[in-house]
């Protein structure tokens, strides 16, 4: 917080956030720590606010080095050193990027460039295993429990108790099944020394370039951590400010600056726990007397629970008869929930070295569909599909699931990979199933190899499946987005 705005004639102002008072003077800010303890940060003692006014310059320098100007002591009438403030240049509050994003203008270019700054960032960040830490699952649960924890002792976050609840089972049960991705990355040397708290309103648009400041300096381990969570917290706060497109825009242009393939969902998590720590602070100002706080903490804690819903990695088994509409069914929930789709009919054709289309049309269990090759194609699907999961992709499997004992098994991946199930029939008449089987043969141009014969086997050989949704489609009728929102839930966008 250095700005002002330029049509303000005020040569000083005051203006106090829950940790400091700033001052601003002429072309100049004096930034005040309170002496408070607030758990997560300890400023009572002169000597621990000096040390935290020196840190704050020292790493804010990194991405605004002709802003921070440096550490003014305070003398008191016994001309003894009795307080430090943090010496900054003064940035007109109009340039802010939250300004303008509210205001509506266009700042597609600005986002750019700060994805590239924070891409660089990132870059130049120094390797240790105690930043690696704080990117493991074990320890983003333990950030999760300490800010749901805290928010629990507050006024707000007794008001929000359904919520809260709601948030940690969803939460933990992303973490819970994403381990095994957050260690490739940290592998890969995604573990950062980032910004820790990039606020839109934080970054001034200047002609020069943006000038990002005001990053985290009172505990390494919250700067620490995944790059992606540091990208995320701007993510989120543009999706506050209602600048969704900005939000979208600011992703993709960090994922290729940075050369990051992070999945959806993982994304979205990482908004989820910024928003959260944003719904701590706001709660922490309420606390403290602050009234208008209450409702923006309550709305950063809906915005934590949208964002974790769109995050839930989901295996969504497709099955039925053949020529159900299947693989129709099984495309649309896949572009709905933007998942993985995996065809058991392109995947056992795969197994051979055959083409999709490729015809290998063969007695009933026999060729390709013998018992061993079904047993080896469904068993590739789900190793297949185990592995997206768990590397926080939704998947959608395509294939007939006739008796229950396959089910289970794909219920088994989901359950170890803590996935949300979502399992659907596709029925329709026999008799339309004959013809649309029939006049797909004709054609020669789909993966299936189903004949009227296989048909007549499925019927005899299928268990029930009082699990599933069922989707009729002897009329032609497809779910449309209304059902696959509400059966699937949202997608990720």
């Amino acid at each position: 917080m250095t700005g002002t705005d330029r049509s303000e004639p005020a040569y000083a102002a005051i203006r106090e956030t829950h940790t400091s008072v700033v001052f601003f003077v002429g072309g100049r800010v004096h930034k005040l720590k309170k002496p408070l303890d607030l758990g997560f940060l300890d400023n009572r003692t002169r000597q621990a606010r000096e040390r935290a006014c020196h840190r704050e310059v020292e790493l804010n320098r990194r991405l605004a080095p002709d802003v921070y100007l440096g550490v003014a002591d305070v003398h008191g009438p016994d001309g003894q050193v009795c307080e430090h403030l943090v010496e900054m240049r003064r940035l007109p509050d109009d340039r802010r990027l939250a300004a303008l994003v509210q205001r509506g203008e266009p700042v597609a270019g600005v986002v750019t460039a700060v994805a590239r700054q924070v891409a660089a960032l990132h870059a130049a960040s120094p390797r240790d295993p105690a930043i690696d830490r704080c990117a493991t699952a074990q320890f983003l649960d333990g950030l999760w429990r300490e800010s749901l924890d805290h928010l629990d002792r507050l006024p707000v976050g007794a008001e929000a108790g359904d919520a809260l609840t709601a948030i940690r089972d969803m939460a933990g049960r992303y973490l819970a099944g994403r381990g095994r991705v957050l260690d490739e990355r940290i592998a890969a040397g995604r573990a950062v020394d980032g910004h820790g708290d990039l606020l839109a309103d934080d970054i001034f648009c200047l002609d020069d370039g943006p000038r990002i400041i005001d990053c985290l300096e009172f505990d390494d381990r919250l700067r620490y951590g995944d790059a992606a969570l540091d990208i995320a917290f701007l993510a989120m706060d543009l999706e506050r400010l209602g600048g969704e497109a900005a939000a979208r825009q600011l992703l993709p242009a960090y994922a290729e600056f940075s050369a990051d393939a992070f999945p959806p969902s993982l994304m979205h998590h990482y908004i989820a726990y910024r928003a959260v720590v944003r719904a701590k602070v706001a709660a922490l100002r309420h606390e403290q007397g602050d009234e208008h706080s209450r409702a923006g903490a309550l709305a950063f804690l809906d915005q934590t629970r949208r964002n974790l819903d769109r995050g839930r990695v989901r295996l969504v088994v497709v099955g039925g008869l053949s020529a159900t509409g299947k693989t129709t069914v099984a495309h649309l929930a896949g572009q709905h929930l933007g998942a993985t789709v995996l065809r058991s009919d392109v995947v056992r054709k795969e197994l051979a070295g055959l083409a999709p289309t490729a015809d290998a049309t063969a007695a009933v269990g026999a060729g390709l569909y013998s018992a061993a090759h079904t047993d080896e194609t469904y068993g590739e699907v789900l190793r297949r599909a185990a592995v997206a999961l768990t590397h926080g992709e939704s998947v959608v499997l395509d294939a007939t699931w006739l008796t229950e004992a396959r089910r289970a098994a794909a219920r088994a991946v989901a359950a170890a990979a803590t996935a949300d199930l979502v399992e659907i029939e596709c029925r329709a008449d026999p008799a339309v199933l004959v013809r649309r089987i029939v006049a797909r043969r004709e054609r020669g141009d789909d993966a299936s190899d189903a004949t009227p014969a296989v048909l007549d086997e499925q019927l005899h050989v299928r268990d029930e499946w009082p699990t599933a949704r069922v989707v009729d489609t002897s009329a032609g009728a497809l779910p449309d987005a209304a059902w696959l929102e509400r059966e699937l839930g949202p997608g990720p966008w």
